[in-house]
């Protein structure tokens, strides 16, 4: 008596160990990509946070174009927000009078994993009308 043919890939179901060893290494890989890159989105949400209240801050209008940076490197520091430099935070003169622009334009980096790197770019801009 003969048994009836089966269909071999009827009876396969389901990934084989190297399927899975592949779709596990690809969510580690990308679990460290967030572990890393996700810190530097958190911060640059604090410096959004406080450009957006700049332009209505009674003390950002009574400001110099020196005492703005300063006021803006305290508000970073009061945030634990360590990675921008004094440099990176520049005020310009407007086209209207007694306007002032506050630039902060940086780039985070860090490393992934062996020589893979990350360069994060932003740049935020608040306009303030002095008194």
């Amino acid at each position: 008596m003969k048994k009836p043919m089966t269909n071999p890939i009827s009876n396969q179901r389901g990934l084989t160990f190297i399927s899975w060893m592949v779709v596990l290494v690809f969510l580690l890989f990308q679990g460290v990509i967030a572990m890393n890159v996700i810190p530097v989105y958190i911060t640059d949400s604090s410096v959004k946070s406080i450009m957006r209240e700049l332009p209505n801050d009674d003390a950002a209008k009574r400001a110099t174009a020196k005492g703005l940076k300063v006021l803006v490197a305290k508000r970073l520091s009061m945030n634990s927000v360590y990675t921008i430099k004094p440099d990176q935070i520049k005020v310009k003169k407007g086209k209207v009078r007694g306007e002032n622009i506050v630039i902060i334009e940086y780039e985070p980096r860090g490393k992934l994993i062996g020589t893979l790197d990350y360069i994060v770019s932003f740049k935020h801009e608040a306009r303030v009308l002095t008194r």
